[in-house]
């Protein structure tokens, strides 16, 4: 099985994305063909890895993922050049040289597995953060298991999803448009991974790091609900959602933007709506994760 890769690069951490190219070029087995695209900005030097990389710069930012899109299309349409793509953070590194083969072996022995998530551990700690664990039994992130969703920047995906289903929202341009792919794979059938022995380093960071954080979360959130729910689930999800984030108590900027993003959410257009079906909100039940949580 054909294997590349989509690396999205601000171009401000060029000693990582070249660190990463490394161990992406040293995978065994066939050649791991790569895409970094520089979003909105100009892509390191990595003229080293000229054989094996292609570069792509686009004149704005169109978000994680309007850029993964991009990278995706590099492959053909919808990535038909090559059977399976890898999404890899820039900052990230694959930890072992035998990742890209463990993905070929785990495609090819299941023909309706669509997605992995791999484990992201903290190079210096070894720590997965809780939160990288996308389950919500997450304590023992050593544990794979069938998953309902996936991590956006360690993660291996069969090219055939896309062509089924659609690559990921773009106006979303950052937060959840993982869940929102994940939602519409499991609808049309396909299953999704989770693999502790499939690990990307990556130093630890809090999400919020990002300024637009709060308001995004929101109202990709929201959007997610009104793209995908049953509509009677739709009220229950986002409320389940808001109890949640209260109970976490954030501070009063937090929640000033996460209002905002919620309202936004509703008097924005989300694309198209298309409800997945009861049977799939019982094979999410039925893995672990309801879709009201």
């Amino acid at each position: 099985m054909k294997v590349g890769a989509v690396i999205i690069t601000m171009g401000n951490r060029p000693d990582e994305l070249r660190a990463l190219l490394d161990s992406v070029a040293k995978q065994d087995g066939d050649p791991v063909q790569v895409v970094v695209v520089g979003n909105g900005s100009p892509v390191p030097d990595v003229t080293e890895f000229s054989s094996v990389v292609r570069t792509i710069e686009l004149p704005e930012n169109l978000g994680i993922p309007g850029g993964r899109n991009v990278g995706i299309e590099a492959f053909g349409p919808g990535g038909r050049d090559v059977d399976i793509l890898l999404f890899l953070d820039d900052d990230g590194l694959l930890a072992r040289h035998d990742t890209a083969e463990l993905c070929r072996e785990a495609f090819a022995a299941d023909p309706r597995l669509g997605i992995i998530s791999f484990r992201i551990a903290d190079p210096e700690t070894g720590v997965t953060q809780r939160r990288h664990v996308p389950r919500l039994r997450a304590s023992d992130p050593m544990r794979s298991s069938r998953v309902t969703t996936f991590l956006g920047g360690a993660n291996a995906v069969r090219t055939q999803v896309f062509a089924e289903v659609g690559g990921l929202p773009d106006a979303f341009f950052y937060a959840h448009e993982e869940t929102d792919l994940a939602w519409r794979a499991l609808d049309a059938g396909w299953m999704i991974d989770y693999r502790a022995d499939m690990v990307l380093y990556h130093p630890t960071t809090a999400p919020s790091r990002h300024a637009v954080y709060h308001r995004m979360v929101a109202r990709n959130r929201v959007w997610l609900a009104r793209r995908n729910l049953p509509a009677l689930l739709v009220p229950v999800y986002l409320g389940v959602w808001m109890l949640l984030t209260l109970v976490r108590r954030p501070s009063r900027p937090a929640l000033k933007a996460w209002f905002g993003g919620f309202r936004e959410g509703w008097a924005t257009p989300c694309g198209p709506r298309r409800p997945m079906r009861w049977r799939t909100v019982w094979r999410l039940t039925r893995l672990g994760r309801p879709p009201v949580i």
